[in-house]
């Protein structure tokens, strides 16, 4: 069954005063209102710098989904030096004075709820780096127990089902392929069956899909949505493109081309991983149990990758040794903004997504169930 969401604290009166008519005391009286509370995702007419943002990564550039060429060229742009610069900026500490109108006027455009945040107080966090990996109060994301299967993340559904063909749908009507996104087997097998078949552990089982896309005003922790053994870390270097899922809707392979950091292993159901796919202006990616991961580097070899296994030589997986053990709801890594979570895993055929496309999720909500 489906976990409900905790009630919602009431937001507080937001007070009732006319705009000043000097320039400069409009914006301070704006931006003190606007760090005073919780604030809440205002209309597009109101958030002129996400609307702006929503323009050049959508509108701006969905003329060149008619041509190869011009895609390529999207392609072309210095996405990842453009991320290490704003990683550089957000590492910046700002005057104490400066903190409070920044981040508020972030809160504002985004729509950030501060009354979840551990520590609302914004003089806290020395810099957008700080503030963009908050951390919450626990009680505002309760891990439903009914569930073997939860929300690794606070975001929106882009697309959730069976995979079929060794295709992925990375939004409605667009695919990619399963082998290009996780990579070749890390033990060759001449077994002439499917890629996604040699996944299985059983011919009675399906193999499910779920992506869920964070925003830049959410959340940007990611927890783990079972219980399960991490064998095997891979790292694809690669683009960092928008992963906006307007964007998602004509660069095909958006997922395979970007950077990614692929966690694989085993659940109760058999196979199960959860991947983190990098985006513009998200080129770091932390795993909090690999110290040893390194993402947007300067430089990489195109089609590259770099494993790592969790798993001893002497472990016996299959009894349930070794690997990296997660519980349903632990805390696994962070991006430093948005990015977006595709879970691929296995179960039985008659497992059932309680989700719709589109719609909000929070992190320890429920899935589907068996």
């Amino acid at each position: 069954a489906m976990c409900r969401r905790p009630a919602q604290l009431p937001a507080p009166a937001r007070p009732a005063r006319s705009w000043l008519r000097v320039p400069r005391l409009a914006l301070r009286h704006r931006l003190s209102a606007l760090s005073s509370g919780v604030c809440r995702p205002a209309p597009w007419h109101h958030r002129p710098i996400a609307f702006l943002g929503f323009l050049l990564s959508v509108n701006a550039l969905r003329p060149l989904a008619n041509r190869d060429p011009q895609v390529a060229l999207y392609r072309t742009f210095p996405t990842r030096l453009v991320s290490r610069a704003w990683g550089r900026l957000n590492g910046l500490d700002l005057p104490t004075w400066l903190r409070k109108p920044i981040y508020s006027l972030y809160i504002w455009t985004f729509g950030v709820n501060m009354q979840e945040a551990a520590v609302e107080d914004l003089h806290h966090y020395k810099n957008l780096g700080e503030f963009f990996r908050r951390r919450l109060k626990p009680a505002v994301r309760p891990v439903c127990a009914a569930s073997c299967l939860t929300s690794p993340a606070d975001g929106r559904i882009l697309h959730f089902g069976r995979v079929q063909n060794s295709q992925v749908e990375q939004v409605k009507g667009v695919t990619y392929s399963l082998e290009n996104f996780l990579g070749p087997p890390s033990r060759p097998s001449p077994d002439p069956a499917s890629f996604q078949d040699r996944l299985l552990s059983s011919p009675d089982r399906a193999l499910f899909h779920v992506v869920v896309y964070l925003a830049p005003g959410d959340y940007h922790c990611f927890h783990s949505p079972a219980d399960w053994r991490v064998e095997l870390r891979r790292h694809f270097p690669g683009s960092l493109m928008s992963v906006n899922p307007g964007v998602a809707r004509w660069v095909k392979e958006l997922f395979c081309l970007n950077e990614r950091v692929v966690l694989s292993g085993q659940w109760q159901h058999g196979f199960f991983s959860l991947t983190a796919v990098g985006a513009t202006n998200v080129g770091s990616i932390r795993v909090y149990f690999d110290q040893e991961l390194r993402t947007n580097a300067p430089r990489y070899s195109k089609g590259s990758f770099q494993d790592r296994t969790y798993v001893a030589p002497g472990d016996q997986v299959k009894t349930g040794e070794g690997g990296v053990a997660l519980r349903k709801g632990e805390p696994v890594g962070e991006f430093n903004l948005g990015s977006t979570i595709v879970l691929l895993f296995e179960a039985p055929a008659d497992f059932t997504f309680d989700l719709q496309p589109g719609q909000r999720i929070r992190m320890g909500e429920a899935l589907g169930t068996l």
